[in-house]
């Protein structure tokens, strides 16, 4: 039986070019969030190293790894130890040529007990991922814990309505999304300001269309590029939860690492539903064409 609360952390970090001081600050975000009692806690989008996608290089493969793997077991040895579910982000080699963005999910005994594959990858400046990513073939299914079923998707898919209905028809208690999104800094402050008003929006959409608590964990920080006609990226941080009317319950800041801890009551989400009853006022029968890229 699923708990009607749980404590949720976020850790919202900075990265380097040195894989295990990243993870050693992981661990630290892990081991705060649980000291305030945190039952679930998710780390950003690729947590163990800088986001790498700026550029295409082939030997950045290099930097994936199995699942199982050294990644999930260090993060399972920490959910043992700490008694906390543990979602995390790793660059996935399933095989030659075949390499996914996967979250990864550590029940409290330490065992790998789910992985989500990204569903939506980007191909942008500064955002090459297509280049690296394999698009997920898990579907949209939430994995269930000790702490609710749960509803992973990550960073890009954070945009699409569908995304998330279909975790939320699916039956999750809660969306989660790791993330790594930043501002080009050659852009206008009210460019970057409109961007990041737009991400936080959409996600509380998602929120209130599907009656959903939502948490959203990204990256901060300035990450450099090797492209020469790149100006980098600025992570913008901003991690959040809100509850399942979009209304905020946590938020971060937008330029420091920070453990983000929130309580999430999960007997809203009925409760929200039952004058909200978006999801059986659906017109099913009607949205046959929602399978078709565009209607021309």
């Amino acid at each position: 039986m699923n708990p009607s609360a749980i404590r949720i952390g976020l850790v919202q970090q900075s990265c380097t070019g040195d894989r295990s001081e990243n993870f050693e600050h992981s661990a630290a975000g892990i081991r705060a969030a649980a000291a305030q009692g945190a039952q679930l806690i998710v780390l950003q989008e690729l947590h163990a190293g800088l986001y790498f996608c700026q550029t295409e290089d082939p030997v950045l493969f290099d930097l994936a790894e199995t699942i199982p793997g050294p990644g999930s077991e260090r993060l399972g040895a920490l959910a043992a130890e700490l008694g906390v579910v543990i979602v995390g982000s790793l660059f996935e080699r399933r095989a030659p040529g075949i390499y996914h963005n996967t979250a990864v999910v550590l029940e409290r005994n330490g065992a790998l007990i789910g992985t989500y594959r990204k569903m939506h990858i980007p191909d942008d400046p500064g955002f090459y991922e297509k280049f690296y990513f394999t698009p997920g073939d898990l579907g949209f299914e939430p994995i269930s814990t000790s702490v609710g079923r749960l509803g992973i998707l990550v960073c890009w898919d954070q945009w699409y309505p569908e995304a998330a209905r279909l975790m939320a028809l699916a039956g999750a208690d809660l969306l989660l999304y790791p993330t790594a999104i930043g501002w080009d800094m050659r852009d206008s402050d009210d460019e970057r300001e409109r961007q990041r008003d737009a991400w936080r929006i959409v996600q509380r959409a998602h929120a209130v269309a599907n009656g959903l608590p939502v948490a959203v964990v990204n990256r901060v920080g300035f990450e450099s590029s090797a492209d020469e006609q790149s100006a980098g990226i600025r992570f913008w941080g901003s991690s959040f939860v809100t509850g399942p009317q979009g209304e905020i319950l946590a938020q971060a800041g937008t330029d420091a690492p920070e453990v983000l801890v929130a309580d999430i009551d999960l007997r809203r989400s009925e409760t929200v539903r039952r004058t909200w009853p978006f999801l059986r006022d659906r017109r099913i029968d009607a949205y046959s064409d929602l399978t078709r890229r565009y209607r021309d």
